[in-house]
């Protein structure tokens, strides 16, 4: 019962107060979860991870909106495109994230993507910022297992080398 007496709303100004979003605030949650980063020269926070690479973008005016948008590690031919926009139809239809989709990259291929986006143009706790990390990390690397599954010849030439 005690989740319905306690006053868990968080306060500007409080210990687990609302702040803005940042850069330097997505950097501090990833070293918080123990995960590593990088930052290119046009200030974009990336990682990689068994199945694909994120990117942490701050949108909007205020830099309010969050964006999370992940890369599986497989390229397919442009022949697998309906294959692809099938199972990112199918995981949209039946997971509520993250978002998934297909295009062709530069070359031709066909490079499938996860994206979460949310606005918090009010504020953000820490906990809910690392919440946000998680949640788009562990639900896209779901999404990439599936792809893994589905199309195995792809990912034996893709993934990373032990």
């Amino acid at each position: 019962m005690g989740f319905f007496t306690k006053d868990t709303t968080p306060v500007a100004g409080g210990p687990d107060g609302l702040a803005p979003l940042s850069k330097d605030r997505i950097k501090a949650a990833l070293e918080s979860e123990g995960w590593s980063y990088s930052v290119d020269s046009d200030g974009d926070i990336g990682g990689g991870w068994e199945y694909g690479s994120f990117y942490f973008f701050t949108n909007g005016e205020q830099g309010e909106l969050l964006c999370i948008r992940g890369s599986w590690r497989g390229k397919l031919e442009a022949s697998d495109m309906g294959l692809a926009l099938q199972a990112c139809n199918s995981w949209n239809a039946e997971k509520l994230w993250p978002k998934t989709y297909a295009r062709p990259d530069e070359e031709g291929m066909i490079r499938i993507h996860t994206e979460h986006n949310v606005d918090y143009e009010q504020g953000i706790t820490d906990g809910q910022l690392s919440q946000q990390l998680v949640c788009a990390i562990n639900t896209g690397m779901s999404f990439y297992e599936h792809l893994n599954e589905l199309f195995p010849a792809v990912w034996a030439e893709y993934k990373p080398q032990d």
